[in-house]
């Protein structure tokens, strides 16, 4: 990309110069926030070169180009909302919350109301401002892509603070995504105050499915061998066995009313979500 959109040319003229680009990052995540961030580029500079959708960028390179925009936004902001927030009002409405969160904070930052808004992906009844919705975004408009950028770089640095506090779950290799080492370690530990345990819960219930089918596939192999079997009334025929693989039995995942002993889940405050919510922007 690395240049402005035609998608924002267009946005300039119709409202004004200062477009305000708004992407998330954290939504498909097992653990921690939802991370937002908005973004004012300078309408008469050219784009920064290698900007791109976020997942489209090495960690490296992600890092270089966040420190770049910092230095070249005219304004930039975060918001948050935690996985208790994510829990309580589901991922949809933590998703808003945190993107309202951003928009909130650009005006103080900016010394003046931005022109219009530009979110990526589809447009959102209760943002509570005017604002353009572009499917993948991140891709097609130079802001949201500052935005995206910016957005993932805050919240894989705020998972790797988390994981030395909670070892054990590879938040610093896996930013809190469902991996099969951050299953087995849910599984093995237990929650941390960080963890969806909603999102948990269905990780769960999946798991619980592919271990029923796997039961059901062995018992009707197995049928069918024991049916070949009872046809042999002459010949002796030689069947080799079968081997199938154990699928390993996951410790049910507490629920609110009643946490397992080693995992004090509930020994949470209200300062967790403000932790959350106050996120240092790259340098």
């Amino acid at each position: 990309m690395a240049r402005w959109s035609p998608i924002e040319r267009m946005l300039r003229e119709q409202h004004g110069p200062l477009l305000v680009g708004v992407d998330e990052v954290g939504r498909g995540p097992l653990a921690g926030p939802v991370v937002a961030c908005a973004v004012v580029m300078p309408p008469d500079r050219r784009a920064i070169a290698g900007v791109d959708d976020s997942k489209q960028l090495d960690a490296s390179t992600r890092e270089k180009l966040a420190r770049r925009i910092m230095r070249n936004a005219m304004a930039v902001s975060l918001g948050a909302a935690s996985a208790r927030e994510i829990d309580r009002i589901n991922i949809y409405h933590a998703t808003v919350l945190a993107m309202r969160r951003a928009i909130a904070r650009i005006e103080p930052r900016l010394g003046a109301a931005p022109h219009h808004v530009i979110v990526d992906g589809n447009r959102l009844r209760t943002l509570g401002v005017p604002h353009t919705a572009v499917v993948k975004g991140d891709a097609k408009c130079y802001a949201v892509a500052c935005a995206s950028i910016v957005a993932k770089v805050t919240r894989d640095r705020l998972m790797a603070s988390l994981a030395r506090r909670y070892d054990g779950y590879g938040w610093e290799r896996n930013s809190g995504y469902g991996t099969p080492f951050h299953r087995l370690a849910l599984v093995q530990r237990g929650l941390t105050p960080h963890h969806r345990r909603r999102f948990c819960m269905e990780e769960q219930m999946a798991l619980l499915l592919e271990e029923e089918l796997a039961v059901a596939e062995m018992q009707a192999t197995e049928q069918e061998v024991s049916a070949f079997d009872s046809q042999q009334t002459i010949v002796d025929v030689a069947i080799e066995p079968v081997v199938f693989c154990d699928v390993a039995t996951a410790e049910t995942v507490a629920d609110d009313e009643s946490d397992p002993p080693h995992n004090p889940i509930d020994r949470h405050d209200d300062a967790t979500d403000e932790r959350s919510r106050s996120l240092d922007l790259p340098r």
